[in-house]
């Protein structure tokens, strides 16, 4: 599994990244919250990557944030939002404004991106609407609805993730338990979160 890939900027498009990353051509599709993200900079570029493995493809998505990337994810999960569909949602407005637009039910805001209808807007809402708020991602995201992780622990928040996913968890439930802990216990070392949440997992 590739977590991140950083290298150069090869060539860049409003919808593909080809970083060089030791010699090696790594191309990744992106969203365009992503290309303004990256566009103009220079030295080494950071994306996080989810990996597409069909039969007929292996394709490389790229997000300059682990907060797209996990939106990108829980869209996919929503039937009829492919990792195509994904993209143009998220192309379409920022993280935060799309977690905004599922925390209120704004179903106009959802079906303002290309190709996606009524009914693919309330099965996003109805699907992931408390996913978003039990992983911490509209926080993340900027909402003012919902209680941010300190930056001091978000390192050991995705660390103790990490670990419970290793260990044959569940994501979401793991992270909702993290997140649970690191607001009671801010200052908490990853080893104790990861005990705690064993405990309630």
């Amino acid at each position: 599994m590739i977590e991140y890939i950083r290298g150069s900027i090869a060539e860049l498009s409003p919808t593909m990244a080809v970083l060089d990353a030791n010699g090696v051509g790594y191309g990744l599709s992106i969203s365009l919250n992503t290309y303004t993200a990256i566009q103009g900079l220079s030295g080494d570029v950071k994306l996080y990557v989810s990996e597409s493995i069909r039969e007929d493809a292996y394709q490389l998505w790229g997000f300059a944030t682990k907060v797209e990337r996990e939106l990108f994810l829980l869209l996919t999960t929503v039937s009829g939002v492919g990792p195509a569909s994904a993209r143009v949602i998220l192309s379409s407005m920022t993280t935060r404004e799309l977690c905004d637009a599922i925390s209120r039910s704004d179903e106009r805001l959802l079906k303002s991106a290309k190709g996606i209808g009524g009914k693919t807007a309330q099965r996003i809402i109805v699907e992931l609407k408390d996913k978003i708020t039990a992983l911490g991602i509209d926080a993340a995201a900027g909402s003012p609805t919902a209680q941010p992780v300190n930056v001091a622990n978000k390192e050991v928040m995705d660390e103790a993730i990490a670990a419970l996913t290793m260990l044959g968890f569940s994501p979401a439930p793991s992270q909702k338990a993290v997140l649970g802990i690191l607001r009671a216990e801010p200052d908490a070392t990853v080893e104790r979160v990861i005990k705690l949440a064993l405990k309630m997992l």
